[in-house]
């Protein structure tokens, strides 16, 4: 029976997929396509580039392609989503800090060696990107959850295994950190 993939609803899709996964790949395929931009816009915002955003959305696709058919619907396919890209995010995010602190031990200039991470100045990026240097890697992924995948807060708290409560309220701290930060700069 054809059937034309971008009829159909996420959760279709997924039972589609159950199906057919691993002869065909039409209904996965619309999946990724579906989620693909947003998946990638996540990735670089939590990541801060884009090569190691393209990785980690290639190392993401492939966790669905072979973790799709133990998907049971407990949550929405979104959900799930973002909770594999948060923690493939997290997983990056350590490598690349790990080898940051590597080659600053390696280092001959004491200067460098001796400076810790080195956040890009707000002025040097533009939108989002230059408000979001200035909070913690934690709030950081919920403000990306909430502004650029626009994931309900429930569905922020499941993917950070977090409650609900502390996911709103380290979003409200967040707002607020940002607001106080750039208040001066929305009056000149």
């Amino acid at each position: 029976m054809r059937y034309d993939p971008r009829e159909l609803t996420d959760e279709e899709l997924v039972a589609r997929s159950h199906e057919e996964l691993y002869h065909v790949t039409r209904a996965y395929e619309e999946l990724m396509r579906r989620y693909q931009r947003t998946l990638f816009n996540v990735c670089a915002r939590y990541l801060g580039n884009d090569r190691d955003a393209d990785d980690v959305c290639q190392e993401v696709m492939l966790k669905v392609l072979y973790g799709l058919k133990n998907f049971e619907g407990k949550s929405k396919f979104k959900t799930w989503l973002y909770s594999i890209t948060y923690n493939e995010c997290i997983t990056q995010y350590r490598k690349e800090r790990r080898k940051r602190r590597l080659m600053d031990a390696l280092s001959l200039d004491p200067i460098e060696e001796a400076s810790e991470e080195k956040a890009p100045k707000p002025e040097e990026k533009g939108g989002l990107d230059r408000w979001l240097v200035h909070v913690n890697p934690i709030d950081r992924e919920i403000l990306v959850l909430r502004f650029v995948a626009e994931l309900e807060f429930q569905e922020i708290a499941d993917i950070m295994h977090m409650g609900l409560s502390a996911t709103k309220m380290r979003y409200k701290r967040a707002l607020d950190k940002l607001r106080e930060k750039f208040a001066g700069l929305d009056e000149t």
